[in-house]
């Protein structure tokens, strides 16, 4: 008959997260639960980095070289990337409200701005986003220009720079509408004549915009997908671009600063 092993000595059970000798509440192999997670959140970003290569972008846009010189004027385009973000944010919670409709447009806007919870505060926080947009793509540009970051071998994005500003202007211009009260009506049909005045294309725009031959409930509709899907769409995929060429390209310098010579034309002058 084959004897029964007597049982060891009692120990005191482990607190969670305790390593024991050898042992541990969880499998026996001495790891606790903290050390668990961190292995795991090591794992999905080692996975995750594998498959799409995001490491070497953000290493490179972290610890890219910075010219001398720099100041909060440099800081103009990230204020422009914020305010869209912004923009993007409130609009959303304004589209779960809003009715693209001719005779429902004002009375949606009316209750989110009256009953709903923070939809005034919401509200007006998207309406003047939009103006603090506008004041800083133009400041951004206006830095651009004057420190003469538009030149060589940076003239494409500055290119995409113009097109991001009349994109945010034509946003700007289809939002007005969606309200639909007097004041935005009219001033969309003063800014709809003002288009048809333009050279070639000017009036088959004005057309496009006004959907009919007067504006109405389609034009409504259409400045609203234009307003929440075309323009957004088009500033978002502009803004990777933008930035890839920024982390590419770098920085200018001030144009106060005088930029050193290599130090391979300097070697030359010496020998020469």
């Amino acid at each position: 008959m084959p004897k029964i092993p007597r049982p060891g000595p009692l120990s005191r059970p482990a607190k969670p997260g305790e390593r024991t000798n050898g042992a541990s509440s969880n499998g026996g192999n001495g790891v606790g639960p903290i050390e668990i997670a961190k292995e795991t959140g090591t794992d999905v970003v080692g996975w995750l980095d594998e498959r799409t290569g995001g490491s070497s972008f953000l290493t490179a846009m972290l610890y890219r070289k910075v010219p001398k010189g720099t100041n909060w004027f440099y800081t103009l385009g990230s204020a422009t990337l914020f305010a869209f973000v912004f923009q993007a944010l409130t609009g959303v919670f304004l589209a779960m409200y809003y009715t693209p409709s001719p005779t429902e447009a004002y009375g949606s806007i009316t209750h989110l701005t009256n009953d709903v919870w923070m939809g005034e505060f919401v509200r007006g926080m998207h309406k003047w986003g939009a103006s603090v947009m506008i004041i800083c793509i133009f400041l951004h540009m206006g830095r651009t220009f004057f420190f003469g970051a538009y030149k060589y071998p940076r003239e494409l994005n500055w290119v995409i720079g113009v097109v991001l500003l009349i994109l945010t202007l034509v946003m700007g211009l289809t939002g007005y509408l969606l309200p639909f009260d007097q004041r935005s009506y009219w001033a969309t049909i003063v800014a709809n004549n003002i288009t048809g005045t333009g050279p070639i294309l000017g009036p088959y725009l004005a057309d496009f915009l006004r959907a009919g031959p007067e504006i109405g409930a389609t034009t409504l509709t259409r400045f609203y997908a234009i307003h929440m899907l075309l323009v957004p769409g088009l500033i978002i995929a502009l803004i990777g671009a933008h930035l890839y060429l920024v982390v590419k390209l770098g920085t200018t310098a001030p144009p106060w600063l005088k930029a050193g010579k290599p130090k391979t034309a300097v070697a030359k002058e010496e020998v020469g």
